[in-house]
This record gives structure tokens, C-alpha cells and sequence, in this order.
């Protein structure tokens, strides 16, 4: 597959997604000063010349955006399904024009639906109850992972939000890997939107070890995001949803949430966690 964005899997350095703007403070209304805002445009996702869903997002990995949202919906099975990218700014927004295979293609052409997000929504657009949620493939039980090493992996998440830091206006999805380490990650406005540029850019490394930790609540759209691309653990530093913890469970995912240093609330699957006091 053909990538052409040149940005690094590293913390982003520079403050590509953010702008700044003029505000006053409520004590000091006749002084202004600039401050820092997260930039949100429209990204339209087009696959084979035909636009298929717009999302509002951060404008940055865009092309790890798209193929993490192509796997995590189910368009492809594998990023090979995918012959090239293009990331193309508009007037009204940016288009990402992607080119599937054939038969991709035609089976998304048979279940197409319209579909526009208000900032990353995993379910606007479906016309039908019956038309949310995919048939996941349970997950297997082929990792673990120990409990002690979740506080170092939150200390590090906020390097991966250099526009959060600066505007508290982004969310953030990382992936942990074995030794407790973030190996990379990614932010956006969308928390949807962050999770699947996360589970681009594993699909791009090869990530397979480790698992999923996202700065938001565990909605149903995020553990089936994860569980469609066969994450096995997610880490969530707020809340499950009722749902949420139904779909985990179904689809044999570890989900935990209130995940902040020295505390942790396991919802699914609890055997695959080592906990913090065994080696």
C-alpha cells in the first residue's frame, strides 16, 4: 500500500491540528490575548471515487485515520485490500481518496449506507436499529497482561497529545505494548476518530502484543472497534458504557475502565490481567 504522508509514529512535535484565536477571560474583559484552539474540518472518506462518510477531525494522519476506520467498519479484512492513498485538502474540507480492491469495492457498494458523523459518532446515519452493530468474530485468549505496568503507560499518554496540551481539546488512543511501554499513539477531537487512526497505525506496525488505552469512556463503538480488529485489551480512563460491557463480553474482549494510577475496574474477561502485585 502507498502512504503518502511523511509524519512520524513519534509524538508529534509541531502544532500541526491546532490555531490560534483571539479570547478574553471573564475578570479581564477589555484585555484580549491569543490562545491556542483544536482545528475540526470535515474529512471525507472516499473509496474508489465514491464518497462514502464524513467525519469531523483533528486534520492530522489522516491516511492512518482511513485505514484504521477500513478495518475497524469491516470495508477490508487487511491493509493489502487497500492499493493507494490520497489525502487531498478542499475549499470545504479534506478528502481522503481511497482505492480498494475490486472486490472490496463492489461489496461496499452492496451495503452502502449514507453516513455523516458529528465528530467521530460510530452510529449517525444508520437508518435502521437492526443496522447497529457488526457481527465480531470472538476474540481469542492468546495474551496477558500485567496490571503493574498500566501507571507508567498513563504517564506517557499525554506525550502523544501535543494539541491537548496545548488547547484540552483533544482525546487521545496509544497502544501499550508488552513491557508496559506506549509504542505509539494518536489524537484527535473525535474520540472515535483517535481510536481509528490508533488502529491504523497498528495494522501499519504490526502491533499484536499489548493493548489499547483511550483518554475517554468506553462507549459501545469503541470496543467494537477494537474487537473488530482483534484487540484483546482495552484500557479506558473513564466509564463503560451498559452496552459497552455487553459487547466485550460477547466478543471476548478485556475491557477496564477508570484507568488512572493505582486504580483500575475491570468490566470482561479479567483472565487475561496480571494483577499489580504478582510478578
Amino acid at each position: 500500500m502507498k502512504f503518502h504522508d511523511q509524519q512520524s509514529d513519534e509524538a508529534v512535535s509541531s502544532f500541526t491540528g491546532a490555531s490560534e484565536a483571539q479570547v478574553w477571560q471573564r475578570d479581564a474583559l477589555t484585555e484580549s490575548r491569543n490562545d491556542w484552539l483544536a482545528d475540526e474540518v470535515p474529512v471525507a472518506l472516499v473509496y474508489n471515487g465514491i464518497s462514502h462518510v464524513v467525519m469531523m477531525s483533528t486534520p492530522k494522519d489522516l491516511e492512518a485515520f482511513a485505514l484504521g476506520f477500513s478495518l475497524s467498519e469491516g470495508i477490508i479484512a487487511a491493509p493489502e485490500e487497500i492499493y493507494g492513498m490520497d489525502v487531498v485538502p478542499g475549499c470545504n474540507g479534506i478528502e481522503v481518496q481511497v482505492e480498494l480492491s475490486s472486490r472490496r469495492f463492489m461489496a461496499l457498494k452492496a451495503q452502502r449506507r449514507a453516513m455523516a458523523g458529528r465528530t467521530g459518532c460510530g452510529v449517525c446515519g444508520v437508518e435502521q436499529l437492526n443496522e447497529i452493530g457488526k457481527p465480531i468474530q470472538p476474540l481469542p485468549f492468546s495474551q496477558t497482561f500485567n496490571l503493574s505496568l498500566l501507571d507508567t503507560a498513563l504517564r506517557q499518554l499525554k506525550e502523544y497529545q501535543p494539541v491537548g496540551q496545548l488547547t484540552g481539546c483533544t482525546h487521545a488512543a496509544a497502544w501499550i505494548d508488552e513491557t508496559g511501554q506506549l509504542a505509539g499513539g494518536c489524537e484527535d477531537v473525535g474520540r472515535h476518530v483517535a481510536l481509528d487512526k490508533l488502529l491504523g497505525y497498528r495494522s501499519r506496525r504490526g502491533w499484536t502484543q499489548g493493548a489499547a488505552l483511550v483518554s475517554s469512556r468506553a462507549s459501545y463503538e469503541m470496543v467494537q472497534k477494537s474487537a473488530m480488529c482483534g484487540v484483546e485489551i482495552l484500557f479506558a480512563v473513564s466509564a463503560a458504557t451498559r452496552l459497552a460491557v455487553d459487547v466485550a463480553e460477547r466478543s471476548n474482549l478485556t475491557l477496564v475502565g477508570f484507568s488512572k494510577p493505582g486504580r483500575a475496574t475491570i468490566y470482561t474477561h479479567p483472565q487475561r490481567l496480571i494483577p499489580a502485585t504478582q510478578d
